[in-house]
């Protein structure tokens, strides 16, 4: 088949021009961009091409920022965990740290900015019953308790930026100096950062897009004191913290920040914590701020005849692409890196930009290009994961990242990127702007709501973690399903009613976090709105430990919508008779093999109304429940796989009383599925495996036809 051209971005470099010409070719490249860590030269800027700039507002400017040490970013962090064996303690504060990156902030008054608290007891140390000794960055506390814990939080400069840190350890960069990140909230910053970008403007009139990688504070990073990763946080807001942003704070919301609002014992808030209703307003308070910043840039590149590009990762923070001020900034565009499905709708999902654009994996960095080793096997898992994703809704474009003469090396990858590119194209020519068929409507429930769309779960970005697997795969199984999938807060509910053409809800976590919810679930509203809404016919899926927090003799507050609820010990002298699994369900008709991941130990059905579907090592895994005139699905978990999306699908059509519409549409081969886009009266029947496949094919209207599919193979079809 010949190449199409377009939609494509190709990173290159300096001294690769003959090469980028081929590539650009063979994979349909329109656009060129560098990385961190390349440039591209003159010849290579004058090819028929949009030319994308990366462009750091906030680093990669030493020259301005060492004659503002003052004004380096800072956070809030906590010492570690110290026990007094006496009256007096002597903490080293940056124990633990890693001191090329982080020094502590003896230029605002430790006395005022800084907070001990006894953390046996909770209560804060008052100030005077502690000495800074700055020449050792220790502190040193007088009448404490003995065999008590004490922590130390305090302010502190970040010298070294996070993301090029990393990249300087991973690709070895040597004597290559450390960026220091400076702060736009600062009087010299703000003016630096405005003037810098008008006199860059005028002097790379090539550039086409400019690549904002991305404004102005980095999700909080922060490195151990042997220079690997302490605490990552994709969406930590610490690195925004200074003396003038909580200044700024008090006198807008009419109150003063502790320490301990940030820096949350420990947990820096993160995005698994029920968030507090002061970081909430810290979050909202840097958002205004960042917007009406990130605007004055826009406009200055609008002035210029280019388009503003933001990189939704590194100084991200503010930006938030699905909260309430992200529209203002006018930003064209959003490219951000695609690890699965889940990634890819989060950023091809994004309002308010002209379009979007997924930076697939791998990334062209010695630690995946290199002898012996076969790329393909990476992006190939990729794509096929992305797909998914892709045939509900499709980015606008497709790149890669990193230094092209290593991918230039593995002609096997260069063949594989030049198929895939024109598959993405076929993909986009044909569905873009349709909507395709959803058979569903549902909605996530945690306590982000949309703020936090496709964001679920997420340590940093598509990362595995032991702990989030099991529900992560909740989403990634969303992310490509024939679902209108939807992210709503427990305040969402408690404020407003539940919408009307809401089909589930699904409530996914471990108890205490913020997507179980938490203490959110002792509130008498949200239980009875939600019972209420299930009772009048609505499903519920509860995955996990959905809506658990012990009170009033349940661990579920909604165990009698669900028909299980887990054993503590504190009921073990009740027997639990109702443990035989039914012979058939509709949840598992037509599915052999399935996982609970993690899965839960000691659930229980509460009566013999409660459908057991899975029991094993003493425990319900798998059940439904009728509540009122609606159902209850309970699941222990949900890795994601093809076999689990198949699960979760047929609970949602058997949650929502809607089990004679789940064929509509429908491949029986759960290696496969089908996409159907009525407005162009086409659909299409997609192998998301990398074998051959047969499988049974159901139309819109009930017709099936057999079918087989080539490894990873497309099939287009008209109504």
């Amino acid at each position: 088949m010949k190449n199409k051209i377009g939609r494509v971005t190709l990173p290159s470099e300096q001294n690769f021009l003959e090469p980028t010409k081929e590539l650009m070719k063979r994979w349909g490249a329109d656009a060129l961009r560098d990385s961190d860590g390349t440039k591209l030269d003159e010849e290579i800027k004058q090819l028929d091409a949009k030319i994308y700039t990366t462009y750091f507002v906030a680093r990669s400017h030493n020259e301005f920022a060492e004659k503002h040490p003052e004004e380096m970013q800072q956070l809030y962090l906590m010492s570690k965990y110290n026990t007094a064996v006496g009256n007096d303690l002597e903490v080293d504060i940056l124990d633990g740290y890693f001191t090329e990156q982080i020094e502590a902030d003896y230029v605002h008054d430790p006395k005022k900015w800084w907070e001990v608290i006894d953390r046996t007891t909770g209560e804060v140390v008052n100030p005077a019953d502690w000495t800074v000794i700055r020449e050792t960055n220790r502190l040193l506390i007088h009448n404490a308790c003995p065999w008590h814990e004490y922590t130390i939080s305090f302010l502190a400069y970040m010298k070294w930026d996070p993301t090029q840190m990393y990249n300087h350890i991973t690709n070895d960069w040597g004597d290559k100096p450390h960026e220091i990140p400076f702060d736009v909230r600062q009087p010299h910053s703000n003016q630096f950062v405005k003037d810098y970008l008008q006199k860059w403007l005028e002097e790379n009139p090539d550039t086409d897009v400019v690549r904002f990688t991305t404004f102005f504070y980095h999700f909080t990073l922060v490195f151990n004191n042997l220079g690997k990763e302490k605490f990552v946080d994709w969406f930590g807001y610490g690195a925004s913290v200074s003396v003038a942003a909580l200044e700024a704070f008090e006198q807008e919301k009419g109150y003063r920040l502790r320490p301990e609002d940030i820096v949350d014992q420990g947990y820096y808030n993160s995005t698994f914590r029920v968030p507090s209703e002061a970081y909430l307003d810290y979050m909202e308070f840097i958002q205004k701020f960042v917007a009406r910043e990130v605007k004055d840039l826009v406009d200055m590149v609008h002035e210029k005849d280019k388009e503003a590009m933001m990189f939704l990762g590194d100084n991200w923070i503010g930006t938030e692409p699905y909260g309430d001020y992200f529209h203002e900034t006018g930003v064209d565009a959003v490219v951000g890196s695609v690890g699965d499905g889940t990634t890819l709708r989060m950023i091809a999902d994004i309002p308010h930009v002209t379009y979007t654009e997924g930076r697939f994996l791998p990334y062209f960095f010695p630690d995946t290009f290199y002898e012996g080793n076969n790329p393909v096997v990476e992006a190939n898992e990729n794509w096929l994961t992305a797909r998914r994703a892709l045939m509900r809704n499709p980015l606008d474009r497709i790149g890669y990242g990193g230094y092209l003469s290593l991918a230039y090396k593995f002609p096997e990858f260069v063949n594989y990127v030049e198929k895939i590119a024109n598959e993405f194209r076929g993909i986009h020519e044909t569905i873009n702007g349709v909507k395709p068929y959803s058979g569903i409507k549902v909605a996530v429930l945690n306590a982000w709501g949309k703020i936090r769309t496709w964001q679920t779960h997420m340590v940093a970005h598509g990362k595995w973690y032991k702990q989030a697997y099991s529900y992560q795969g909740v989403l990634e199984a969303l992310s490509g399903s024939a679902a209108d999938v939807s992210f709503i807060s427990f305040d969402d509910v408690v404020e407003n009613d539940i919408p009307e053409d809401l089909d589930v809800i699904i409530n996914a976590g471990d108890i205490g976090t913020a997507f179980s919810g938490g203490e959110k679930w002792l509130n008498e509203v949200l239980t009875s709105k939600i019972r209420e809404w299930v009772g009048n016919g609505g499903g519920f899926i509860g995955i996990g430990e959905p809506s658990a927090i012990h009170h009033g003799g349940r661990f579920f507050q909604l165990a009698n919508v669900l028909g299980v609820d887990k054993e503590l010990g504190y009921s073990l002298s009740m027997n639990k008779y109702f443990n035989n699994p039914v012979k058939s369900h509709f949840i598992k008709e037509d599915i052999t093999e399935y996982n609970f991941g993690e899965s839960m130990k000691n659930i229980y059905a509460l009566s013999e109304g409660t459908e057991v579907i899975e029991y094993s090592d003493g425990g319900v895994h798998l059940a439904s429940s009728e509540f009122g005139r609606g159902r209850s699905v309970y699941i222990a978990g949900l890795p994601y796989s093809h076999e689990n999306t198949r699960l979760l699908m047929r609970a949602l059509y058997f949650a929502a009383h809607k089990e004679e519409d789940f064929e509509k549409w429908h491949a029986s081969n759960v290696y496969c599925e089908v996409h159907a886009y009525p407005a162009i009266q086409k659909y299409a029947v997609v192998n998301n495996s990398d074998e051959k496949q047969v499988t049974d094919v159901y139309d819109g209207n009930g017709k099936k036809q057999v079918m087989t599919l080539g490894a990873s193979e497309i099939v287009w079809e008209e109504m």
